[in-house]
């Protein structure tokens, strides 16, 4: 049987074309969401038009979003994991758990699969930064879920990725794009539920959240200073991730963009929605790996505020690495026309071909 692990919102958004795929052709799969974030996931999945979970574990009716509620959520996570494994995986102990990339939900997913004595394939896995602080701490889980044994099937994204998994060992595929493409496809298709005022004329997209950009003070300043200087050329839309919106007002930052004519602050939005004003935008900052990818298959100018990235997607053609040096990030904005480029229009699936490696599964 194939079971499918899901605890984020980025893990719902690239696993449900394999859901979708999984259920257009009428094999019935074992979902199990872990809850790691809370909020609008019902109505994702509902978006995406995948079923809803069949068990929910390691639900504390909101998101998990520091340090204080990630123990107590993976304490219960794996207490109910061990305890309830069988009722969880439906008394199966030949079929495999499908994972995706590089959040807490891939390692303890991961123990309580192992518990039950079945197989673990990561979808989007290989990919290495080789510094376990950058990202962090998606660095040191996915190398930490592979190191221990956790991972038998490994789904790369490209060639290089597949290199990386090869010392252990293990069954790995290279899907040559990540589900990300099959995803973009399905959102095409769908109207959004809500129109973004703001998003008319030109205007350019920021969207700043991972732990290494919001945790520091001085970091979070250079930041908010270059984003203000990029306000003052072009309409700026922020979109606060809930932890971005908090670590701007700890620092006494947000009211320096808030008072920005320029810069509109908006909470965040559903993938839908993001990926509807995405399509209309100049180009995008951001420091998110997904968007990376995003951008990389829609052609869109792409400014990564990052130090370095494990990502090789539209990397120095329509993606550039910012490291937050100021002449970089200025000379994009000045020429972020040049770096624009034509949609991948390749009618590849890696979430078909994904589907297809799982035969003996099913």
């Amino acid at each position: 049987m194939i079971h499918v692990i899901i605890g984020t919102r980025a893990q719902i958004i690239k696993m449900a074309p394999v859901m979708k795929e999984l259920e257009d052709r009428g094999i019935d799969y074992n979902f199990i969401f872990l809850a790691q974030h809370k909020e609008t996931m019902y109505e994702i999945f509902a978006q995406f038009g995948v079923k809803k979970p069949n068990i929910v574990i390691g639900d504390l009716d909101r998101d998990i979003t520091n340090v204080k509620d990630m123990v107590l959520w993976s304490i219960r996570v794996l207490i109910n994991g061990f305890l309830k494994r069988k009722k969880i995986f439906q008394n199966d102990k030949k079929g495999v758990v499908l994972i995706h990339g590089d959040a807490p939900p891939l390692f303890l997913g991961g123990i309580i699969a192992k518990f039950q004595g079945l197989k673990v394939a990561q979808v989007e896995a290989g990919l290495r930064s080789f510094n376990y602080f950058k990202p962090f701490p998606e660095e040191a889980t996915r190398v930490f879920s592979s190191k221990i044994g956790l991972i038998d099937i490994f789904f790369c994204q490209d060639e290089k990725s597949t290199l990386n998994v090869a010392p252990y060992k293990k069954a790995a595929y290279c899907t040559h794009y990540n589900t990300m493409l099959d995803s973009l496809r399905l959102a095409e298709n769908v109207s959004p539920e809500k129109t973004i005022s703001e998003a008319s004329g030109e205007f350019a997209i920021a969207s700043l959240h991972r732990f290494e950009t919001i945790s520091k003070k001085e970091k979070l300043e250079i930041v908010v200073n270059e984003l203000i200087k990029i306000s003052r050329k072009i309409k700026l839309l922020f979109i606060l991730h809930p932890p971005t919106r908090v670590a701007l007002k700890k620092y006494g930052l947000y009211s320096s963009l808030e008072k920005e004519h320029g810069c509109y602050l908006l909470p965040r939005l559903g993938f839908f929605e993001f990926n509807h004003i995405l399509r209309k935008a100049e180009f995008i900052i951001t420091d998110g790996g997904s968007n990376q990818e995003e951008c990389f298959y829609l052609g869109i100018p792409c400014l990564l505020f990052r130090t370095e990235t494990e990502r090789m997607e539209g990397l120095n053609n329509n993606v550039v690495l910012s490291r937050f040096d100021s002449e970089i990030i200025n000379n994009f904005v000045v020429n972020y026309k040049s770096y624009r480029r034509e949609p991948v229009s390749e009618k590849t699936s890696p979430s078909s071909y994904i589907v297809d490696q799982l035969k003996e599964f099913i």
